[in-house]
């Protein structure tokens, strides 16, 4: 668990630079329910990383701003009841969402017009939806 996590081919996060904390998992077990810290948050302080290039540091602080608080991400793992799979867990989800993060943006729509036959096939289709309910109508008259 000493090694880092490999966000990108070119990103890597030093493991040096993830704080792991350890504590209580909620929830039912057996007897070590409450001796055993099986749950685990793991933080990185992504807004003051000297790893990561400041054009991604933007990109990345901007679409996990939601999930940040003053710079560091924390992901809480505790689905698993052994600690060391809640920390394989938790790493796994902290790449997805860095990589996720690092993704870049996709491309501009091109505005396309609809095609002729598309404009004839709505018309008809209204025309056939107000026949329909024309022909619902009760006739009073």
């Amino acid at each position: 668990m000493d090694d880092g996590l490999r966000v990108t081919d070119r990103w890597v996060v030093p493991a040096a630079e993830l704080r792991e904390r350890f504590s209580r998992s909620s929830g039912p077990g057996g007897q070590g329910v409450n001796t055993a810290d099986s749950r685990v948050e793991l933080s990185y302080d992504l807004a003051h990383s000297p790893t990561v290039p400041d054009w991604l540091r933007s990109r990345a602080l901007a679409r996990l701003a939601n999930r940040l608080v003053d710079g560091v991400l924390t992901i809480a793992a505790s689905e698993h009841r052994a600690q060391l799979a809640n920390r394989e867990a938790a790493r796994a989800r902290m790449t997805a969402l860095l990589r996720e993060a690092a993704a870049p943006p996709p491309p501009a729509r091109r505005a396309t017009r609809p095609s002729r036959g598309a404009k004839e096939r709505r018309l008809a289709d209204k025309k056939r939806q107000s026949q329909r309910k024309r022909d619902r109508r009760a006739d009073d008259d």
